[in-house]
C-alpha cells in the first residue's frame, strides 16, 4: 500500500471517514482478500455507530486501494470482498429506510 494515502481520489473524502479507513488499512496490512471482510464490515458497523456512513462507491475505492500490490489471486478475493461489502451495506440502506423515523 505505497502512497495510496496520495491518491487523488482520497482528497475529497470527508475527513472523519479518512481517518476510519487510515484505521482500517492498519487492520488489512499483510491480510488476504478473504480476511478483509471482517474488518471492512467492523469499520462500516463502527462508522455507522458515529452517525457517519460510507457510500458503496466509497467503499470500493478504498478497497481499490488495498487491492495495489496484491496478487492476480488476491486482488480477485478482494473483488468478492468488495461485492460482499456493497451488497450488505445497500441491504442495510434499505433496512434503515424501511424503520420509522422517531
Amino acid at each position: 500500500m505505497i502512497d495510496w494515502i496520495n491518491n487523488p481520489a482520497l482528497k475529497d473524502m470527508d475527513p472523519e471517514k479518512l481517518e476510519l479507513f487510515k484505521f482500517a488499512a492498519s487492520q488489512v496490512e499483510g491480510k488476504s482478500g478473504n480476511a478483509m471482510a471482517p474488518i471492512m464490515m467492523s469499520l462500516i458497523t463502527n462508522a455507522n455507530k458515529k452517525g457517519i456512513q460510507f457510500t458503496p462507491d466509497e467503499v470500493s475505492l478504498i478497497l481499490q486501494i488495498l487491492k495495489q500490490g496484491k496478487s492476480p489471486a488476491e486482488q480477485q478475493n478482494i473483488d468478492k470482498t468488495v461485492q460482499l461489502v456493497t451488497t450488505m451495506m445497500k441491504n442495510q440502506m434499505k433496512t434503515k429506510q424501511k424503520q420509522p423515523k422517531k
